[in-house]
């Protein structure tokens, strides 16, 4: 993944969440954004998946430039898998229905070939026997794997995880961070939002730090949690590393 973003800046209700992003990474797998809540990391994941668009700035992927118009904005967005924290099921539908629908509406497949599809991805994650249950039926960590699946199912160019494992508890946090740590290993490009630091540690070719809408500082993953360079990035690691 190359990724170029300048002067990036978005504000709700005249509160500015993201306040001139600038961000150059020439290639990089898996990039890692850490900091305190609400210094815009959400914001950010939103904005390079082409849900919310910024007031100012650039963001380009690989050398393909994000645009406001919204037809552009929906072939963006056919190529980014997201994951988000709340997994985003369908409640009403299975876990098939659930892979298989944008498949369907978003990528014009055949039912036949979405079902194949959406087989194959719920196999991959160890669903298969759970295609035809329903979300409530599915312990959180089998949830977030639907949801894994889903973005994976359309063959993305990029995948973004915004904090996939809050709302799970440990056992099924270690289980949806297994899956990532696989994709990584399998070659994935991928943004991860998380306060997982040793995770974060593990898997990050990069990691940016975001405080009051702006990148601190970036780095490679180890450099950065072993000598970061700006104090605010010291502090928030030394308080979140204490316990």
């Amino acid at each position: 993944m190359e990724l170029h973003l300048e002067n990036l800046t978005k504000q709700y209700g005249g509160h500015r969440v993201l306040d001139g992003v600038a961000l150059h990474l020439k290639r990089a797998q898996s990039l890692v954004l850490i900091g305190p809540s609400g210094g815009g990391k959400s914001t950010l994941l939103r904005i390079l998946a082409g849900l919310v668009t910024p007031e100012a700035g650039v963001v380009e992927i690989d050398g393909t430039r994000l645009e406001a118009d919204e037809k552009r904005l929906r072939e963006w967005r056919r190529k980014i898998g997201v994951v988000f924290q709340a997994y985003n099921l369908f409640p009403h539908l299975t876990a098939m229905q659930n892979v298989m629908l944008p498949l369907e509406k978003v990528h014009g497949l055949a039912r036949a070939e979405a079902e194949e599809a959406a087989r194959a991805a719920l196999g991959r994650f160890k669903l298969a026997e759970h295609a035809g249950k329903k979300p409530g039926a599915l312990s959180g960590g089998q949830q977030q794997r639907v949801a894994i699946a889903r973005a994976i199912a359309i063959k993305p160019r990029l995948l973004l995880f915004d904090e996939p494992t809050s709302a799970l508890d440990p056992e099924m946090t270690a289980e949806v961070l297994a899956v990532i740590e696989e994709l990584k290993q399998e070659g994935r490009d991928f943004v991860l939002v998380t306060h997982e630091m040793s995770f974060a540690r593990r898997v990050a070719d990069q990691v940016a730090f975001l405080a009051g809408g702006r990148i601190i500082e970036h780095a490679p993953g180890e450099t950065l949690f072993e000598s970061p360079q700006q104090a605010p990035t010291r502090e928030f690691l030394a308080k979140i590393l204490r316990y």
